[in-house]
């Protein structure tokens, strides 16, 4: 027998592993796109909006069903632009949006109605009193995403160090979420969160005041919400400074997703989905825990620790008549250990 006759085993072995890695190595982690699509004023749902992602190759896209929702399937991982476009109503183009391999992307957009032009119609009335003269004070209001939030310098995933970045507020102390809003003092800012007006969100938050060092808030919970800094509309009552109007999202309907993570405001650990599969009912939840009674547990010795933890959940059931349920719920506590030095 040759030589050659008995390398041909081995050399198919080797061909067959080759190949083998070289497809492996050629595959691109993917993910999918899920959301809704409502209309900004009535938050119907709009079914049949076109959602693309236009930075694929070919181009991958869905529409909304009749509930307003879609799934956009296999998306290459890393940053992409989106564009969500529906008859009557504004094109929305977001662009650098990141899709990560280890969990679901997942967006909720509220479009703005187009008015259709006519014929031209001429108008008089007396002036009302309750409206400004001053056409520029609708201007007072700014909306954010969850993006923004986590990109914002300094911001550690907190949106009121977000908010510092914007024309007329400024931060009180570099170690403290206080903010100074066109001259206002701090504790004249409002929070709420899902319609619900919250004191104070913030560890280590001292009676009277509206911050603190680290949040309660959880950016992972978070969909678009408002920042105000004045010109409040009538539904917001008890602040003089700033409000934020801060929502949570939904949980995953399609599918149970756990994260954690490890960063300025602490070990976290979340999850969400459907509660059965199936069923449209959802939920999602995150608790963390502080990053300095970690490094204690590990046996480093710290001459001062800032003990907390915090727990946020949201969970929605949709009804057949009465349109949906939702139970938002936020909690933690806190504490500062001191130890006596030379």
């Amino acid at each position: 027998m040759s030589l050659m006759s008995r390398l041909a085993g081995p050399i198919l072995i080797l061909d067959f592993f080759l190949c083998f890695f070289y497809t492996s190595a050629q595959q691109i982690p993917r993910q999918t796109i899920h959301g809704s699509v409502v209309d900004k004023a009535s938050q119907a749902p709009l079914p049949g909006a076109n959602v693309t992602v236009t930075t694929t190759d070919p181009v991958m896209g869905a529409a909304t069903g009749p509930d307003g929702k879609f799934i956009i399937k296999d998306v290459p991982t890393g940053r992409h632009s989106i564009r969500i476009s529906y008859i009557g109503y504004k094109t929305i183009q977001l662009d650098n949006q990141m899709v990560s391999g280890g969990k679901e992307f997942v967006l909720q957009v509220s479009m703005e109605e187009i008015p259709m032009m006519g014929k031209e119609v001429e108008i008089v009335a007396k002036v009302r009193k309750d409206q400004p003269v001053n056409p520029m004070a609708l201007i007072s209001a700014r909306s954010f995403t969850l993006d923004e939030t986590m990109r914002y310098a300094g911001s550690y995933g907190d949106p009121a160090r977000m908010a510092a970045n914007y024309a007329g507020v400024v931060s009180a102390r570099d170690n403290r979420n206080d903010l100074v809003i066109r001259g206002n003092a701090p504790f004249s800012t409002k929070y709420m969160i899902d319609g619900m007006e919250i004191l104070n969100p913030n560890h280590f938050g001292a009676t009277g005041t509206t911050g603190g060092p680290v949040t309660v808030l959880n950016t992972n919970l978070m969909t678009s919400s408002d920042f105000l800094s004045g010109a409040f509309p009538a539904e917001y009552g008890n602040a003089l400074s700033g409000i934020f109007d801060i929502h949570y999202r939904d949980g995953n309907p399609n599918n149970r997703e756990f994260w954690g993570q490890l960063g300025f405001n602490g070990m976290e650990f979340g999850a969400e989905g459907p509660f059965m599969k199936g069923k449209s009912s959802t939920y999602i939840g995150a608790y963390r825990y502080s990053f300095t009674s970690l490094l204690e547990a590990m046996g480093i010795k710290m001459p001062e620790s800032a003990d907390y933890q915090d727990l946020s959940f949201r969970m929605n059931f949709p009804t057949k008549k009465a349109g949906s349920f939702s139970l938002t719920g936020m909690g933690g506590k806190s504490r500062i250990k001191r130890k006596e030095s030379d």
